[in-house]
């Protein structure tokens, strides 16, 4: 399942278990992972693109050792809202996880999502090269924690609406 409804994305995980989050960059992909809860979203790491085959099976094998239950992938859309080529290029990279049987996927705006984590970095006095090494993960980070937040909110509505 990819969407970009985060109600239907929670609707399709089980109840716990950690969620990845995907920065797809032409270079890079920085990775983000959740804790079991899904309340706090910490930086993992960097992978050096190469083939999507390859990429994919270093996905494959990360989520099968952490026991990944959803995947958020950072969606570039354009200051206006549209989507251009890097988004087309994120949501063919969807697909193609899907195709191998990836858990359930959700595309979050990732607008300012990397300017917020150089902006962290800078307050936490990392070094320029320290910055270049985990800019990546970190943008991964922000945009996991946003959607972590979201299904925070969409699990009190509901339980405010079924009491």
């Amino acid at each position: 399942m990819i969407t970009d409804d985060a109600a239907e994305f929670a609707a399709a995980l089980p109840a716990s278990g950690p969620l990845l989050a995907l920065d797809l960059g032409t270079k890079t992909i920085g990775l983000a992972l959740s804790d079991v809860r899904r309340t706090i979203a910490s930086p993992h790491a960097t992978l050096k693109r190469r083939k999507f085959t390859l990429d994919a099976e270093a996905l494959d094998k990360l989520i099968a050792e952490r026991g990944v239950v959803g995947i958020v992938l950072g969606l570039p859309r354009n200051m206006d809202g549209s989507e251009g080529p890097r988004a087309q290029s994120t949501r063919a990279f969807a697909r193609n996880l899907a195709a191998r049987g990836v858990p359930a996927q959700l595309f979050w705006d990732e607008r300012l999502s990397t300017v917020a984590a150089e902006r962290a970095l800078l307050e936490a006095d990392a070094s320029r090269k320290r910055r270049a090494e985990i800019i990546d993960s970190v943008a991964a980070s922000v945009i996991l924690q946003g959607l972590l937040d979201r299904l925070g909110h969409l699990a009190r509505e509901g339980q405010t609406h079924d009491d």
